[in-house]
C-alpha cells in the first residue's frame, strides 16, 4: 500500500492553525484522536470527496450522515440555485416555511407543530427550554455518551467529539449551569427506575438519542424505549426524541417510526437542510404553543427558516418520500452488513449497525453502552483509519462516531470499500 501524498493539505492546516483555534472550525476535523493531517476539501459528488491534492475518497461520514442522496445531488442542487436566484434570506416569513413544517408533521406525525432553527444544537436546547417552561420543572435527565449539541447544560459526560476531553463536561461551563442536569447509563432500566422513585416529580424531560449515535451506533435494548415512554408519563415528564441523526435517516418518520414510540417533543437536523444550516424542534400543539409570540418561552432566530435551506430540504425530502427509496437502501446496506460481519468475526471487533449506519468498535466484548464503548482500542481504530484514507476510503475520524452509507453509494464502491476494510484491519 502506497501512502497517499497530501502537501496541499498539511500546507493549508499549518495556514488554518494561525487564524482559526486548532486550525478547525469542529474539533473532531482536526483528526486529534487518530493523529495526523486533516484533509481539505475542494468538492464532492456522489458518494466521492476529492481533497485539495487531487485525491479522491469514497466518504462514508457524508457530513456526519448528512448526505442520505449523496453529495450535490442534481435535483437538490437545482433548487438550491432557484432559491438563492430570489435571495438568501429575508427575515421575514416565507411560503417555503410552512411548505417544508408541513412535510416534516406529516413525516413525524408526533411533531404537531414545528419551529425551524439552524442547528442541531439549537435544536435540542430549545426543546428543553418549552420542556420547562411547560412543566414548570428544572430537571433535565440525558444519558452517558449521548450528545446532544454544544448548548452548556449539555455537555455532561456526552460522546462525540467531547468523549476525548478530560473530565466530564467542557472548561468554560459553570457547575451551575449543569447541576439541573442528571446524566443516567443508557440501556438500563434500573437505574432509570431508581432516579425516578426518588425524583421524578422533580424531572422537566428525558431527552436520548432513541438509536445513540455519538458514542459510535449503539442500539437500544428491546424494550428500553418503551419504558423511557412509560416512566416520563408516569411522572408526568415531557419525552425529547434527538433525532437530530436518526431523523430521515433510520425511515422517513425516524427512529420513532421504526420502534413505535411517540415522543412529546422531537429534534431533527443534518437530512433536513440537504446540506444546508437548518434543523427543527417540534411536538404537541399544546406544548409547542409555549412558544414566543404566543406564549411564554422565547426563542428567535435571525436565518432560521431562510429560504435556501428551506429549499434544499423540500427537495430532499421530496425524494426520501418516493415509493421503495428506503427499501433499497436497506436491501444494499443489509448485503453490505452481511459481508462485513463475515470480514470482522474473530477480530475483537464489534459490529452495530442500525438503519444504513455502522460503527466497527474495536473491541473485544459487544458494545451496549457508553462505558462499554470507551473500552474499545483507539490506537487500534487510528491505525484502521489511516490505513482506509491510505486505500481511498474516508471513515468518521473517530472511534466513537457512525458511518453512513447514501443512495448514492454503487455496488463496486460497497465491493471496494469491503476489500479495504479486509485489508486494513
Amino acid at each position: 500500500m502506497k501512502e497517499l501524498i497530501r502537501p496541499k493539505s498539511i500546507e493549508a492546516f499549518k495556514q488554518a492553525q494561525q487564524f482559526i483555534p486548532g486550525g478547525v472550525n469542529s474539533p473532531v476535523r482536526a483528526f486529534k484522536s487518530v493523529g495526523g493531517t486533516p484533509l481539505f476539501i475542494k468538492r464532492a459528488k456522489g458518494s466521492t470527496l476529492i481533497d485539495i491534492d487531487d485525491n479522491a475518497y469514497i466518504d462514508l461520514c457524508l457530513s456526519w450522515g448528512v448526505f442520505i442522496l449523496g453529495h450535490s445531488h442534481p435535483l437538490v442542487n437545482q433548487a438550491i440555485h432557484a432559491a438563492v436566484d430570489n435571495g438568501s434570506s429575508y427575515g421575514i416569513p416565507t411560503l417555503q416555511e410552512t411548505q417544508l413544517a408541513e412535510t416534516v408533521h406529516h413525516a413525524f406525525p408526533s411533531m404537531e407543530k414545528v419551529r425551524f432553527v439552524n442547528s442541531g444544537t439549537e435544536a435540542t436546547m430549545s426543546a428543553i427550554r418549552v420542556a420547562r417552561g411547560f412543566t414548570k420543572r428544572d430537571t433535565i435527565v440525558k444519558f452517558e455518551g449521548c450528545y446532544h449539541g454544544h448548548a452548556d447544560h449539555l455537555l455532561v459526560a456526552a460522546g462525540s467529539g467531547v468523549t476525548n476531553i478530560q473530565g466530564s463536561t467542557s472548561a468554560g461551563v459553570p457547575i451551575d449551569f449543569t447541576r439541573h442536569t442528571v446524566c443516567l447509563p443508557y440501556n438500563d432500566k434500573e437505574a432509570l427506575n431508581k432516579y425516578f422513585i426518588e425524583n421524578g416529580r422533580k424531572v422537566a424531560a428525558v431527552i436520548v438519542e432513541p438509536v445513540a449515535c455519538n458514542m459510535g451506533v449503539v442500539i437500544p435494548k428491546n424494550d428500553y424505549l418503551a419504558y423511557l415512554r412509560q416512566i416520563t408519563e408516569e411522572y408526568g415528564a415531557l419525552l425529547i426524541f434527538d433525532e437530530v441523526i436518526t431523523g430521515f435517516r433510520l425511515s422517513y418518520g425516524g427512529a420513532q417510526e421504526v420502534y413505535g414510540i411517540t415522543p412529546d417533543l422531537t429534534a431533527i437536523g443534518k437530512i433536513i437542510g440537504g446540506g444546508f444550516p437548518a434543523a427543527a424542534f417540534g411536538g404537541k400543539a399544546e406544548i409547542m404553543n409555549m412558544l414566543a409570540p404566543d406564549g411564554p418561552v422565547y426563542q428567535a432566530g435571525t436565518l432560521s427558516g431562510n429560504p435556501v435551506a428551506m429549499a434544499a430540504g423540500i427537495a430532499t425530502t421530496a425524494i426520501l418520500a418516493q415509493e421503495h427509496f428506503y427499501e433499497h437502501l436497506s436491501t444494499k446496506f443489509d448485503t453490505f452488513i452481511d459481508e462485513l460481519k463475515s470480514i470482522v468475526i474473530n477480530k475483537d471487533i464489534q459490529l452495530n449497525s442500525k438503519g444504513n449506519m455502522y460503527t466497527l468498535f474495536f473491541n473485544n466484548a459487544p458494545v451496549h453502552n457508553f462505558e462499554e464503548a470507551k473500552h474499545s482500542d483507539q490506537k487500534r481504530f487510528a491505525l484502521y483509519f489511516h490505513n482506509m484514507l491510505n486505500r481511498g476510503i474516508y471513515v468518521s475520524p473517530s472511534q466513537f462516531e457512525g458511518n453512513f452509507l447514501s443512495e448514492a453509494h454503487s455496488e463496486s464502491d460497497l465491493e471496494r470499500i469491503l476489500k479495504a476494510i479486509k485489508e486494513s484491519i
